[in-house]
């Protein structure tokens, strides 16, 4: 009944926990972003960021601190080691802000400080489009109507649109006129700011009645704003239609976004944090028939891009991988056993073990993800090894002692009893060092490797409780077998038999073994020099991005243009099922766009992601005027693989860094679309001060600043409410006026004795060159260099060239990093070294604790290097096969870890025995014979076992396989590998260190002086 209750636990457990495709590995983030009006980037650089940046590197558990300034705005992120909590660490920031406010420029905007995690990104987007509605209407739609329902869904945490045309009254100032009626722009600003008010007048009270009185002061529509009264001149009224012309118009037009080649507003929609993504993802495609009733006619509502997909095909295939595994280790516990009864006492153990562990991961916080589930596939072979032990010992003595069936069970147990916990202690003992890895590669192996102990634990209990009763209850030896079961066993006996005719003959020749086993070694750095290096291998995630970007100065026009060229090309794709666009905006910047394109179902299609990148990089490169091309987001992110830092203290030294450095990083082979976020040709106008001219004439240079900005940048300088929503009042400069350097002439102030000067009269404005954003890394200028990977072309490769070519032409006091993926990349191979060292050392202690000796714990660990040689030889070979996944990343770095509790389980049962027998009497040689004899078939029955676990994982099919394969590569060809060597390294070295061990024993035992009579 402990059993079941476990179970009924574990199916609580899993139908609480969330869904996601990893680990919950995100980062505290602290984005501070601050905005200084009229300045440009180095303005805002020496004013705002370099202030900031110098309290805020102060703050305690800071990771990484990196800015960008560019023109206006400035842009801090902070991001914090995995165990600060980010609302600590946001009180932290806004207490280290709120110090240095006072020594910001007095223009400066409020820093906005906010907290940044994955779940708060858009992970659901939809595209609202119509031929009958403009993109202002379908806003207010999407605002009104689509946002507010989808709020509503239980797991939703927010929406947000994108796209969007927000009403704005827009106040398009026509200088000419102001200049002939002697006015400036700060008049028609005052008189906006003076005449459109509405403040609550107060109450009138009598003994009985009492009224509110309402002050309608506020303007509602371009008529009214047009007869407002600027000024009154010798009483001659000026009103706001004389000088500008004024309409219902979007607050901000540098911005589009289009889906499938139309015009469209997106909804992005954002789930909380622990909500079940799948579900979160149904509700919302349940509600759209609902929300598309409540549309005008001809609007229609579409799914752009649904996240939840991948995740779902990934987890089914896990689902189905984990229930494929089950049924193997089934199949091959029958086929060794060849007993129905026999084999339904260990299968029980497989749902008992795996079902209660999801009780373990809910009360630990975990969620059901790609590596859980990994972890409970690559379980179920591990799961079933204690159980298989105790029933083929019960079995035994059923059948060759000729026990009854309780008596067999108890005395099976009590003999394999020590062996079942040893295992158990071991393997939970190799992911012990997993609690001491940091960062996200720490926070992965951490829910991978506690939802193996877990299962291990628990099949431990099971093994030890539930299968004894099971064997004594259910468990008979028939006394007559059939044909089958005759002929495998006589198999089963001739492989028994050959086997101890081998290992005789291994013992014999023990220094031939020793020297194989050196040789086995050292083939194993052989091997790991020769494969490439990677964090995770490449997925087919059922979508790609395209990155275009034109010349610094482009216009949003000339951009879209070439955009639209790019679409033409990707509608004729094969296997692309929609797309949608984003130029300028949330691409950064008017001469940036992205392109993302969803792909049909991969049932549906022929090509894989990065066959159609392939495909579509040629073409892309063909577009003379941007620069085009496609890349494949990893499961960390939407960064391009390789994010290379490089940081100098001179702005201007780093400048010659980067032209020295890109051109030739885009020579190496094996890197594409290597582009840096560095810029210092972005067209600029720089507008010089004749001060003392301007001191005679009565200008203050803050109002030319102050001017200049509302003209050409646009000021919001009021309110106004429309259908019970507040939009802002905007001043600007019509775009006729503003099409030339040689327009600003023509822009006039007020000077001393309320004269006219034209900003002719006292500036100058000159044609230039200037950094489009200057970016810092740690406080130090830098610029990252950013590039994708041609296939057969590693991460490590593309990290080491980098390196080497940075060392040779890098001028002197330039350091580098790594940003990214990059940067986790490194941090998970040196974690990784450490968590297997530590392993090792671990499981070493542990059986010197069990064994209650020094030498027993080294001829168990005589496996692990073994193993380790078959995952990389396997490794390799699906590597020469271009089998994805054949190099070392971080799913067969986890394999190898896995290895070492793993192949140790073998060899404690044949040591464990070994020693037994030698307690009864038997010689060294004897017993290792003896104990092989009869261990064989148990140690290939787990052994199989395990490898038919992971079986589904090497082959893997449907989303997500492919970085799942290298663990089963690695499982497979390690548990191989290991297993055919173990059985004749493992003896030979017992025989050796215990002849070692005598011989010491016997010198100890000469050298002590015999005691007189």
């Amino acid at each position: 009944m402990i059993s079941a209750a476990l179970v009924l636990f574990g199916v609580i457990g899993y139908t609480r926990l969330s869904v996601r495709e990893l680990p919950d590995i995100d980062p505290p983030i602290i984005s501070v972003s601050t905005t200084l009006p009229g300045a440009n980037a180095q303005v805002v650089e020496t004013a705002v960021t370099d202030v900031l940046e110098e309290e805020l590197s102060t703050i305690q558990g800071l990771r990484t601190l990196s800015s960008s300034s560019s023109e206006e705005n400035s842009q801090i992120v902070l991001e914090f080691n995995l165990d600060r909590p980010v609302d600590v660490a946001a009180q932290d920031v806004r207490d280290k802000v709120s110090r240095v406010r006072g020594r910001l420029p007095v223009d400066v905007l409020e820093p906005v400080i906010a907290k940044q995690q994955a779940d708060a990104q858009p992970f659901f987007w939809l595209a609202l489009s119509s031929p009958n509605y403009d993109l202002m209407q379908l806003s207010d739609v999407a605002d009104r109507l689509v946002k507010a329902r989808l709020q509503s869904l239980a797991g939703v945490g927010s929406a947000g649109v994108f796209g969007e045309r927000r009403f704005a009254m827009r106040v398009w100032v026509q200088p000419d006129q102001l200049s002939a009626r002697a006015l400036t722009v700060q008049d028609v600003e005052s008189a906006i700011t003076a005449r459109n008010v509405e403040i609550p007048a107060g109450r009138i009270e009598s003994t009985r009645r009492e009224f509110s009185v309402r002050s309608l002061g506020e303007l509602k529509n371009p008529r009214e704003f047009g007869e407002l009264v600027v000024t009154s001149q010798g009483g001659q009224v000026v009103k706001l239609k004389d000088v500008a012309h004024v309409e219902l118009a979007p607050e901000d037009t540098r911005s589009i976004f289009r889906y499938n080649g139309n015009p469209a507003v997106a909804i992005g929609v954002v789930r909380q944090s622990k909500a079940n993504l799948i579900d979160v993802a149904q509700r919302i495609r349940e509600a759209i028939p609902g929300i598309q009733q409540t549309l005008p006619p001809g609007v229609k509502l579409e799914t752009a891009f649904d996240g939840s997909v991948f995740v779902t095909h990934s987890i089914n295939d896990a689902r189905l991988t984990l229930l494929i595994a089950a049924i193997l280790v089934v199949l091959i516990i029958f086929v060794f056993l060849r007993n129905l009864r026999a084999t339904i006492i260990p299968g029980l153990a497989i749902p008992a073990s795996i079902v209660a562990t999801f009780a373990i991961m809910y009360f630990l916080g975990f969620s059901i993800n790609n590596f859980t589930l990994l972890a409970l596939t690559i379980a179920i072979g591990i799961v079933v090894d204690d159980a298989i032990i105790v029933l083929e010992n019960a079995y035994r003595h059923q059948e060759e002692l000729h026990e009854a069936p309780e008596q067999a069970a108890v005395n099976g147990t009590n003999e394999i009893g020590f062996a079942v916990i040893a295992t158990t202690i071991a393997l939970v003992a190799v992911f012990t060092p997993l609690g001491f890895l940091r960062g996200s590669t720490g926070r992965l192996l951490s829910e991978f490797g506690i939802a193996v102990a877990g299962a291990v634990v628990i099949s431990g209990f099971v093994a030890l409780t539930l299968t004894p009763m099971l064997c004594a209850k259910v468990l008979r030896v028939p006394h007559e077998h059939g044909a089958v079961f005759k002929v495998l066993e006589r198999g089963f006996n001739a492989v028994a038999e050959r086997y101890a005719a081998l290992l005789q003959t291994a013992l014999r020749h023990r220094g031939i073994v020793v020297a194989g086993t050196v040789v086995t070694v050292a083939l194993a750095f052989v091997l790991y020099k020769n494969l490439k290096q990677e964090l995770i291998p490449d997925d087919d995630r059922g979508f790609f991005l395209v990155v275009a970007f034109g010349p610094e100065g482009s216009s949003l026009a000339y951009t879209d243009g070439y955009v639209r060229q790019v679409e033409q090309i990707i509608g004729k794709t094969p296997g692309v099922q929609g797309y949608f666009t984003i130029v300028g905006g949330f691409a950064g910047g008017v001469n940036r766009a992205f392109v993302g394109v969803i792909l049909k179902d991969w049932s549906e299609r022929k090509n894989s992601v990065q066959q159609l990148v392939g495909m579509l990089f040629p073409q892309l490169f063909g577009l003379a005027g941007v620069q085009a091309f496609p890349y494949s987001p990893g499961a960390l992110g939407f960064s391009q693989p390789v994010q290379f830092v490089v940081q100098h203290p001179d702005i201007a030294r780093l400048a010659q860094a980067m032209d020295t450095l890109v051109p030739q990083a885009r020579a190496i082979k094996g890197l594409t679309n290597v582009d840096t976020d560095l810029r210092f040709n972005k067209p600029e106008l720089r507008v010089t001060f004749d001060r003392d001219r301007a001191e005679d004439l009565g200008v203050p240079v803050r109002d030319v600043a102050a001017a200049l900005q509302t003209f050409l940048g646009g000021r919001r300088v009021s309110t106004f409410t429309r259908n019970d929503k507040l939009y802002y009042v905007m001043v600007q400069l019509d775009s006729t006026h503003r099409n030339t350097p040689s327009d600003m002439s023509g822009i006039y102030l007020r000077g001393r004795g309320d004269q006219l000067v034209q900003l002719a009269a006292l500036a100058k404005v000159e044609e230039g060159v200037g950094p489009r954003q200057i970016n810092h890394f740690n406080r130090v200028p830098s610029f990252t260099l950013s590039a994708s990977l041609n296939p057969g072309f590693a991460q490590g490769e593309a990290l080491d060239s980098l390196d080497r070519l940075a060392r040779r032409v890098l001028p002197p006091g330039s350091t580098t990093a790594l940003a990214g993926d990059s940067r986790e990349f490194r941090e998970s191979g040196g974690a990784l070294y450490f968590a297997f060292g530590v392993a090792l050392l671990v499981v070493f202690m542990v059986l010197a604790a069990q064994f209650e000796s020094l030498v027993h714990p080294l001829t168990v660990l005589l496996a692990v290097p073994l193993a380790v040689t078959g995952a990389l030889a396997t490794l390799l070979v699906a590597a020469l096969l271009h089998r994805p996944g054949g190099t070392i990343n971080l799913y067969s770095e986890i394999g190898m870890v896995l290895l070492i509790g793993l192949v140790t389980k073998n060899s404690i049962l044949l040591v464990e025995y070994t020693n037994q027998l030698k307690a009864r009497g038997l010689d060294a040689v004897a017993a290792v014979v003896e104990a092989g004899r009869i261990r064989l078939r148990p140690i290939l029955m787990t052994s199989v076992a395990t490898i038919m676990g992971a079986i589904p994982v090497m082959i893997g099919v449907g989303a997500g396989s492919a970085s799942r394969r290298p663990l089963g590569y690695a499982i497979v060809g390690g548990i191989f590998f290991s297993t055919a060597l173990t059985l004749f390294v493992v003896p030979v070295g017992y025989v050796l260190l215990d002849r070692l061990t005598a011989r010491q024993a016997s010198r100890v035992r000469v050298a002590r002086p015999v005691e007189a009579d």
